[in-house]
């Protein structure tokens, strides 16, 4: 069944990603173009260094597409003011706080910022959107912590819900398992598909944990050498997309268990 055009939060057209100098430019990848549906959760995959933090940075205006283009609900990403950009795209992103003395509440109030007056004031209805996003991500019983006070995966789950609080039609998380044990990296990607379900929001990550995302996610982007590839894991698993990931003499791909293993 196509697509309906109100369903696609985020598009890219012909998209070429990389970075531009004196010299000339530098493309790393081109030829993107992607769909990102209303309430789905979205995996972004690919070896080390392919690409896929670029690619988020063009998506979140961090970085100028080199080619193409973008389309956030239909309004083309270059047209967006700051303002209108912060009412629809939230992020989370690798980067550590800049100060995690605030508590945990006044951290996830953050997210009402594109909402308040100049001075940050919090009306009702947004302190009830903040005590919502602190419960959808189940972290009612830290509000009153100080950030410096939690453990990695605990932060994780604070950022979430500072996105939520944002109320965006799309959250976009680079590398939101980095440094988080087997057990978070399934709860986090876990939570951000529980999140997908209840919100609706289009939920869009990149993760080396490409296992779990084939699990998890309605669909998956694939950053390869020779294209990116969107489709639902099951039919890139069908068409053999994983198998050209690394290099088979390392790591294989069983499209029976639908995971990665060492060559022996």
């Amino acid at each position: 069944m196509e697509r309906q055009n109100r369903n696609i939060i985020l598009e890219t057209k012909q998209l070429a990603i990389g970075y531009k100098a004196r010299t000339g430019a530098t493309s790393i990848a081109s030829g993107i173009s992607i769909k990102l549906e209303k309430g789905q959760l979205i995996g972004l995959v690919g070896a080390n260094g392919i690409g896929k933090s670029t690619l988020l940075r063009t998506l979140i205006k961090v970085q100028p597409p080199l080619e193409g283009e973008i389309l956030l609900n239909g309004h083309s990403l270059s047209d967006l003011s700051a303002a209108a950009l912060a009412q629809q795209l939230s992020i989370v992103l690798t980067e550590q706080l800049i100060s995690k003395n605030l508590s945990v509440y006044d951290l996830v109030a953050l997210g009402r910022y594109p909402y308040t007056d100049w001075i940050g004031t919090l009306q009702p209805n947004d302190r009830a959107i903040i005590d919502n996003a602190i419960e959808m991500v189940r972290i009612s019983d830290l509000r009153h912590r100080k950030c410096y006070e939690l453990s990695d995966g605990q932060l994780q789950k604070v950022m979430i819900a500072r996105a939520l609080a944002q109320d965006t039609d799309i959250i976009i998380l680079d590398e939101p398992t980095t440094h988080l044990d087997m057990y978070h990296k399934a709860y986090i990607l876990k939570l951000l598909q529980r999140l997908t379900k209840e919100t609706n929001k289009t939920i869009l990550f990149s993760s080396h944990e490409i296992d779990l995302a084939i699990q998890l996610c309605d669909e998956m982007v694939v950053m390869r050498k020779t294209d990116v590839v969107q489709d639902q894991p099951c039919n890139l698993i069908s068409k053999q997309i994983f198998d050209s990931l690394f290099p088979p003499d390392l790591i294989s791909f069983d499209s029976r268990t639908g995971s990665f293993k060492v060559s022996k």
